[in-house]
């Protein structure tokens, strides 16, 4: 498991530290202004459609859907024709009338920001059949127990957004974000031609065009297969809908506030990210083929045994990075992004923004581990239903703190909405179970660590604060 596990952190990390460099060249290219604005709009529709359809959805009932399957390569090409059908459509649409897609995620946005923006926005979305792609055969991989390429493969598009950058020196803003929307597309082929290569290597590849010659004529074989698969997929895939509805509710009521705001959302928030995706999101994709191989086999005992030693890696982690964001919030943004166009101002605010983000961490991941168990046990609609609850929560408290905290309150509603989402997962999962995992030493040793490293962080803080 842990080998696993760090495969995928280690690869996250890498990719995230080129992602870095990457938003600190963006932001010293375009600071915190319209055009910054524009091309995190332009890069968020795609993304949205991308976790909606691709990532979590996808993977959480595509992978138990397969391992029960007995037709796996005709049922796996099956179900790739058909996603990616409705993909290129919603594609087309995007690019036939642009404008309507951009003015849709970014209402606040005048006439006039709408039409520069739908250009962009054209671009940009070929990112998404490129990297539904990439996520049908990262399944697969996963499914026979490789991660690296997927978990390195992210490098990719960062490696072209970086270079893109390089190559748009000293040009204007609205060409910068010309090159950065290109990069992206070119970042996105060059992960699925690594990911082929990949299933090419592991012998995944002849069987998987097999299930596609095939697939006409014994197409019955997997019709219950098929109908299964979707029942799942649809609440998987509105449960994964939620954070993403969240993060386009973000963007649209940050589009009302001054100008700026969407980009101190969006540097805040990669960094949130970075703890979450390095052990949380590594954490559950190396567990969820395992847990969903030992239910499918009713070995439950095992799989709990998993999740326990899963959650106490996770908690212990999760907590000094939770510690760390928060108290170091400032110093991190200073280090990372305030040079060129981004000033002193800028860093100030994302600070703020970053510590309402780095108050939900714990529960956020925490919950992503929970949610595994409901998933292996095709218990979607149950996932999905928590999901809505807590999207009503994050709608309720941003409206509620948009006015007197600004892009704050918006990172403050989502962690609220969080640890709602995180306490109903629990009841989900077994309360009883949840506390019998909480009694072990360990629990006493997190808390004091937990107050040794708060200790030595604000004697830290206050020694850098000199220096900066």
């Amino acid at each position: 498991m842990f080998k696993a596990i760090f495969t995928n952190s280690f690869g996250i990390l890498f990719s995230r530290i080129l992602g870095f460099l990457r938003d600190m060249l963006t932001a010293s290219a375009l600071g915190a202004n319209i055009y910054s604005d524009i091309f995190f709009v332009a890069f968020k529709l795609p993304n949205l459609f991308r976790r909606i359809f691709a990532e979590g959805a996808f993977t959480q009932a595509f992978i138990p859907a397969y391992a029960h399957s007995k037709h796996k390569s005709i049922f796996s090409a099956n179900i790739f024709l058909l996603f990616l059908s409705i993909i290129l459509v919603i594609t087309l649409l995007v690019n036939i009338m642009p404008s309507l897609a951009t003015s849709a995620i970014a209402v606040g946005f005048d006439e006039k920001t709408i039409e520069l923006s739908a250009p962009f926005v054209a671009i940009n979305f070929w990112y998404l059949p490129l990297i539904f792609g990439v996520t049908f055969l990262s399944t697969m991989l996963q499914y026979k127990r490789h991660f690296a390429t997927t978990a390195f493969s992210t490098a990719l598009l960062n490696i072209s957004l970086i270079i893109a950058l390089l190559l748009a020196e000293d040009k204007s803003h609205g060409e910068i974000v010309y090159y950065l929307s290109f990069g992206v597309v070119i970042g996105g082929i060059l992960q699925l031609i690594v990911h082929i290569i990949a299933l090419y290597n592991l012998g995944l590849f002849k069987p998987l065009v097999g299930g596609f010659k095939y697939l006409r004529e014994k197409s019955h074989l997997i019709k219950e297969e098929s109908k299964r698969f979707k029942k799942q997929f649809f609440p998987a895939m509105w449960g994964n809908s939620t954070p993403q509805v969240s993060a386009f509710l973000d963007t649209f009521l940050a589009s009302f506030l001054a100008t700026g705001s969407i980009s101190y959302l969006y540097y805040a928030n990669r960094i949130f990210q970075l703890p979450l995706a390095l052990f949380a999101i590594a954490t559950s994709i190396a567990l969820f083929p395992s847990i969903a191989r030992y239910i499918k086999n009713n070995d439950e005992q095992k799989a709990r045994h998993y999740m326990q030693k899963a959650f106490w890696f996770l908690a212990a982690l999760l907590s000094a990075s939770t510690i760390g964001g928060y108290i170091l919030s400032q110093e991190i943004i200073w280090l990372l992004f305030e040079r060129g166009s981004f000033v002193a101002k800028d860093t100030l605010i994302s600070s703020y923004v970053l510590q309402m983000y780095m108050i939900g961490l714990l529960p956020l991941g925490l919950q992503k581990l929970f949610l595994l168990w409901l998933y292996a046990n095709e218990r979607q609609l149950h996932a999905a239903k928590i999901a809505t609850f807590s999207l009503v929560f994050y709608i309720a408290f941003a409206l509620l703190l948009i006015t007197p905290l600004g892009a704050a309150g918006l990172a403050l509603a989502g962690t609220i909405s969080g640890f709602i989402g995180f306490v109903m997962t629990i009841k989900a999962f077994g309360v009883k179970e949840f506390f019998d995992i909480l009694k072990d030493k360990k629990a006493i040793y997190l808390v004091l660590s937990s107050f040794v490293l708060i200790i030595l962080l604000m004697i830290f803080k206050n020694f850098i604060t000199v220096y900066i």
